[in-house]
């Protein structure tokens, strides 16, 4: 990994603020942009919720960090303001990098009161676009913060689009991952899989804007016609639509097709073990997982939603269909099923695309290039 003293950056004490406790894609790519900054010299100061999953603070412990924590108990709580602008002085903070809404809105207030830059980083949801008043707030927090980020274009757009920001104004810095490595037999033999069997795998929450009943709905499609032979489709992921996954599956007849794995920790394994990768989601920035299943060199089919055409060209290192479409889906996955050379071509296009635009040391590198163009001497 490149070191700050090798790129001319200065180290800095750097505060990452997030509103969620994970596990998902933003939390990973906060543990990764974590790990991958301390290794270039720099402190981070992880600072999260009080009341939400410990899962990401626990991983912050076991990976040796000292995270804060802040108590927000009211929609707006300026004691939990103050709080976090205390931590920032207390840790003696040098650039305060805030992720998503909440802490896009109460990051910039505290960074402000602390006297310390402020980077906004936004990473695809649109929850915030529903309200006037949310739309509002992070507007100003975008105009009077010193960086504000999407992590694609899709996303950087949108923000300029709904906050009323001029063009421009929304920088783009791609999620970066690195390579997962992994035991191919290992959830293979889990799942009673022969050298034959083709598994077809997705990663992420069990929400309804991932579109995994999408994917099952495909997967009935093919089911009904006689085209799932050997064909098994494992979703690793928790959430609250678990029981009507199951239950669509028992009613359409596919059980036998589909695993639910849960929470994993094991995605290197998970990825090794797949054949095909899908990501059928509704709305999306840029999926981590999407950029870990190609830098291992799966093919992809994925919707065509968000940030994902940025990275996923359609028959050149994935297969891109419409969201929401369990046919079009059914046909691409039928497809890949019928075709190992182009499963092959696919996912060595899709590493190399990996390789080449989305690793860990090319969102650092931008990452720390805004810190340093927004804290000058600071350090």
């Amino acid at each position: 990994m490149t070191s700050s003293v090798a790129t001319g950056t200065s180290p800095r004490r750097i505060a990452l603020l997030v509103e969620t406790g994970g596990p998902g894609g933003a939390e990973h790519v906060l543990l990764n942009l974590a790990e991958g900054l301390r290794g270039r010299g720099h402190e981070i100061v992880p600072i999260g919720p009080d009341d939400r999953s410990p899962w990401l603070h626990d991983q912050f412990v076991v990976r040796s960090f000292a995270p804060e924590r802040y108590s927000m108990r009211r929609l707006v709580d300026w004691r939990c303001v103050r709080g976090i602008a205390g931590i920032l002085r207390r840790r003696g903070v040098d650039v305060v990098h805030s992720h998503e809404f909440t802490m896009g809105v109460y990051g910039t207030v505290a960074a402000k009161l602390a006297r310390r830059p402020h980077v906004l980083t936004m990473h695809g949801g649109r929850y915030y676009a529903g309200k006037l008043q949310r739309r509002v707030a992070l507007g100003v927090a975008a105009r009077v913060s010193d960086a504000v980020v999407g992590v694609s274009g899709a996303c950087a757009a949108d923000l300029e689009q709904t906050l009323r920001l001029r063009h421009g104004a929304v920088r783009v810095v791609p999620n970066g991952v690195p390579v997962p490595r992994g035991d191919r037999t290992k959830v293979r033999a889990e799942l009673g899989l022969g050298d034959a069997d083709r598994l077809l795998v997705a990663v992420g929450n069990l929400y309804p804007v991932k579109g995994h009943i999408v994917l099952l709905r495909a997967l009935a499609l093919l089911v009904e016609h006689g085209q799932a032979s050997g064909l098994t489709v494992a979703i690793a992921g928790r959430g609250g639509e678990e029981a009507a996954l199951r239950e669509f599956a028992r009613q359409a007849g596919i059980e036998a097709n589909v695993r639910l794995l849960g929470y994993r920790d094991d995605a290197g394994d998970i990825l090794a073990a797949a054949d095909i990768y899908a990501m059928p989601s509704l709305s999306e920035g840029l999926p981590l997982a999407l950029l870990e299943a190609m830098a291992v060199g799966l093919p992809v089919i994925a919707s065509r939603v968000g940030g994902i055409p940025e990275v996923a060209i359609d028959g050149e290192n994935a297969l891109l269909v419409p969201p929401g479409d369990p046919a079009a889906l059914g046909s691409a996955i039928e497809r890949l099923i019928g075709d190992r050379a182009l499963c092959a071509r696919l996912g060595r296009a899709a590493r190399q695309t990996a390789e080449r635009d989305y690793t860990l040391d090319a969102m650092l590198d931008r990452y720390e290039a805004i810190y340093a163009a927004i804290s000058g001497g600071r350090r």
